[in-house]
């Protein structure tokens, strides 16, 4: 928010993209989305809810990613992205993510994850195929089943969580979760009141454990 008005009208946003590296121009594709949702959320009504506005910039971001891609010359590019993006207001946070771009809550030296991946190897847990200790170490599980560009229409997934003085979300993409665990991130987070100084000590942290 420009202001504290606006900040008790509409909230705080924060957006995170990961361009998908499998396609052409994933850095384009998140800038892309993080652009038009930080733009919608500024020109959005007051009242409008947020679980209402996030779907709704989700859904927008995802057509201008895909139409963008299908526009680059010559012959079109495959252009994609994950988005996971959090909302804030008053004692509320809502939460919008496609991918596998992830939002943890951090509270009493604990990290809860509130997004579930969209990728192969998680869907494959939810149906039982696999166990959630098989499916770290699968060779699907960085395989998307949703992103933002891959095609006209998308499903976002949404939910709210109400969160307390003290209360940390993190957003972070698999470069950081996959060489983390998220005893790591509570515990860096926790020990750390400046947030720019916790989030320079877990990226240090994930290139040291690993450095792709």
């Amino acid at each position: 928010p420009a202001n504290p008005a606006q900040a008790r009208s509409q909230g705080w946003l924060f957006v995170l993209a990961d361009g998908v590296g499998g396609h052409e121009r994933g850095e384009v594709a998140s800038r892309i989305a993080v652009d038009c949702v930080v733009e919608g959320f500024r020109e959005a009504r007051a009242s409008e809810p947020h679980t209402a506005l996030l779907q709704r910039l989700a859904e927008s971001a995802n057509l201008k990613v895909y139409e963008t891609g299908r526009s680059a010359a010559p012959g079109g590019a495959r252009m994609a992205t994950t988005l996971v993006a959090c909302a804030l207001r008053h004692d509320r946070a809502v939460i919008a993510h496609v991918g596998d771009s992830r939002c943890y809550l951090i509270r009493r030296n604990r990290a809860t994850r509130l997004t579930s991946d969209h990728t192969v190897a998680n869907e494959h847990v939810r149906l039982g195929l696999i166990s959630a200790a098989e499916s770290s170490q699968s060779s699907n599980r960085h395989m998307l089943i949703r992103s933002l560009g891959h095609d006209l229409f998308v499903n976002v997934d949404i939910n709210q969580t109400q969160v307390v003085p003290g209360d940390v979300l993190l957003l972070c993409c698999d470069g950081m979760y996959g060489a983390l665990e998220d005893s790591d991130m509570a515990r860096i987070v926790t020990h750390h009141r400046d947030l720019q100084e916790a989030a320079q000590q877990l990226v240090a942290l994930a290139n040291e454990r690993d450095g792709s």
